[in-house]
């Protein structure tokens, strides 16, 4: 009986270390105005803080149609994740754009193009995509994004997935190896509203990447 709780305790003991807590999170119900939290960088665009009790997000508009993000959590070279939720929704025959990423504005990004149906890696404001998957985005649904840098060999892999609805994917969609190790920089959301309608972001997240 002893070695029986013995065992149970370290069972336990292993799934706090497993289940640590972020390292930053933010899902904007405990903050009061429209003002952008101060732990809240703002690069570009008209961000505001809307909603009420636990629909409180951080909403972009849907004016003027560029390309607009913040930045969020601690710095780092590798070993992060990062992770929001995004809404948004087209208009017509035009789709907004949008995307997750790690590494500062120069950093490796998880984008959504719903007008290609595609899910790509893009490496800063580069129009290479250093990887693509299909994915089937639907409009005026929550999807969450999540991104991965982690040291390999002298460089770093990049990890990226992204869903709507039901439980997060097992595997990662998209996968990337890149010789160097990039500057450190923060977690960051960028949107592009390219439809006219704002866009959302909630639960920003970084944690340790969990290997």
């Amino acid at each position: 009986m002893k070695h029986f709780r013995s065992a149970i305790l370290l069972t336990l003991a292993f799934a706090v270390r497993t289940q640590a807590a972020p390292l930053y999170e933010q899902n904007f119900t405990a903050v009061e105005g429209e003002a952008v939290p101060e732990d809240i960088m703002v690069l570009d665009g008209q961000f505001a803080v809307k909603g009420a009790g636990a629909e409180r997000c951080l909403e972009l508009p849907g004016a003027p149609l560029e390309s607009f993000g913040v930045l969020f959590g601690p710095a780092s070279k590798e070993g992060r994740e990062a992770s929001a939720r995004v809404f948004a929704t087209k208009t017509g025959r035009k789709f907004p754009t949008f995307a997750v990423g790690l590494n500062g504005v120069n950093g490796y990004k998880v984008r959504v193009s719903p007008a290609k149906n595609a899910l790509e890696l893009i490496v800063g404001d580069a129009t290479e995509v250093k990887a693509s998957v299909p994915f089937q985005w639907k409009s005026g649904e929550w999807t969450q994004l999540k991104v991965r840098v982690v040291a390999s060999g002298t460089g770093v892999k990049v990890f990226g997935k992204a869903w709507q609805g039901g439980e997060e994917p097992k595997e990662w969609a998209l996968s990337h190896e890149a010789a160097e190790v990039p500057p450190p920089g923060r977690a960051g959301v960028w949107g592009m509203p390219f439809s006219g309608t704002p866009l959302r972001f909630d639960d920003l997240t970084v944690s340790e990447a969990k290997l």
